[in-house]
């Protein structure tokens, strides 16, 4: 961990998965805790970007802090010296998930995983595949015994969203606590809910 007097920093990661709006939310999300994002987006990542959303490569770098080429493996965030909080890839795909399970470092984003587990630091794989095969959940288990934490964004209803932003926004959230950078505005459980009215119990059994 960095000393009190400077603001947490994350490495920001940005596969080719479906769900780049996963870590863009991130990005904003961090932003307004005040943390330093230090951002990598891979070549595959801009073209899922064009084919999600009405956002460019340039409107995602400008909500990081700091953005770093894929290819320049001497980057600051390749080396356990630069002082990091932890590291979020978000969406992580099944190609990231086997570099990292397999300490695979052809690219930064893969390398930055590498250091973030080596040094003990937090490392949380959104990791964006369904269904899986046996040979997607041993990568998983290999990455979780490095120490990775594997997180699908898997929607909560508890929270009774009304928009997919929404589920965005309480998913990524989720994500943050486990780099124990917690959103004030993530919808939380408090407890059940109050038990249903009869009425209730006959529109549900009807």
């Amino acid at each position: 961990m960095r000393p009190d007097e400077f603001p947490p920093r994350i490495i920001v990661g940005i596969t080719g998965a479906s769900g780049v709006i996963y870590g863009v939310r991130a990005l904003e999300l961090l932003a307004q805790l005040g943390v330093e994002t230090h951002l990598v987006v891979t070549r595959a990542a801009r073209a899922t970007l064009a084919q999600e959303t009405s956002w460019t490569a340039a409107d995602v770098r400008e909500r990081a802090s700091v953005t770093h080429s894929e290819h320049d493996l001497g980057a600051a965030i390749a080396s356990g010296s630069f002082p990091a909080d932890g590291m979020l890839v978000a969406p992580c795909s099944i190609k990231t998930l086997s570099a990292i399970a397999n300490s695979f470092d052809d690219n930064l984003l893969v390398r930055a995983a590498d250091v973030t587990l080596k040094e003990r630091r937090p490392l949380v794989l959104m990791l964006r595949e369904t269904p899986l095969h046996p040979g997607h959940i041993r990568l998983m288990a290999q990455a979780a015994e490095a120490g990775a934490v594997l997180m699908p964004p898997v929607p909560a209803f508890y929270t009774q969203p009304s928009s997919i932003d929404e589920m965005v926004t309480h998913t990524v959230a989720r994500a943050l606590d486990a780099l124990s950078l917690p959103h004030p505005h993530a919808t939380r459980w408090s407890g059940e809910r109050s038990a249903p009215s009869a009425t209730d119990r006959r529109s549900v059994r009807a």
